[in-house]
């Protein structure tokens, strides 16, 4: 059964966010964090992981994301910091083999 992964990434604590999907998450982080994500990520150096979700439907997964990108600020940031009250980059939890 595939994962489908929603996250968010941030620029450092209280910076810039940044809200994706996608179905290899330890794969796009990677690709955020040498500069091949979008435009947006690499202008404003947003590489840091916060936050993440894991779903069996794609279908689950972008309306996630749809509805996180929606939200005013101040939701977004409690949601991270409800799982990672220190902003920590999550990357090398996960991608550890």
């Amino acid at each position: 059964m595939a994962q489908y992964w929603v996250y968010i990434l941030a620029s450092r604590p209280g910076g810039a966010l940044y809200i994706g999907v996608t179905n290899d998450l330890v794969r796009r982080v990677y690709e955020h964090k040498q500069g091949t994500g979008e435009s947006f990520t690499r202008r404003y150096r947003i590489t840091n992981l916060v936050h993440c979700e894991q779903y069996d439907s794609i279908h689950q997964a972008i309306q996630r994301e749809k509805n996180v990108k929606h939200w005013p600020r101040a939701w977004k940031t409690k949601l991270i910091a409800q799982s990672n009250a220190e902003w920590r980059d999550l990357y090398d939890d996960i991608a550890r083999p």
